[in-house]
């Protein structure tokens, strides 16, 4: 079976983000990309799985340092990852639980407000 890949641009078209981001996730080592014969970046089809975890993890709070020590653990888990490496990954999901708490209470105000400010709505003819 050959293994599918795209360029740079179809990759980030895919999974939704800038090329320039993709520049960035492959400087730090987060993204992997072989080079055609023409000196184009190409990715495998798996890439996009992948921009799409590193996008979650950014979005959820983690850092460039963080996620960089952490991808060993997702892309080749073994007896050799660490016990700093456990406790890290259980202190950022506890930072995780912290900040998911944190929105929901705020969700929780904002709905009080919308329901005060609907009722004030309603109160006009």
């Amino acid at each position: 079976m050959r293994e599918v890949t795209v360029r740079i641009g179809e990759l980030a078209e895919q999974a939704g983000v800038s090329v320039r981001s993709l520049r960035y996730y492959e400087e730090h080592g987060l993204l992997a990309s072989t080079r055609s014969s023409g000196g184009q970046r190409t990715y495998t089809d798996d890439a996009v799985a992948r921009v799409h975890l590193l996008q979650r993890l950014y979005a959820a709070g983690l850092s460039s340092r963080t996620i960089v020590d952490l991808m060993p653990c997702v892309d080749k888990p073994s007896a050799e990852q660490t016990d700093e490496t456990w406790a890290r990954l259980l202190e950022e999901r506890e930072q995780l639980d912290q900040r998911i708490t944190e929105l929901l209470r705020t969700r929780d105000t904002l709905d009080e407000i919308i329901t005060v400010n609907r009722d004030h709505r309603q109160s006009y003819p």
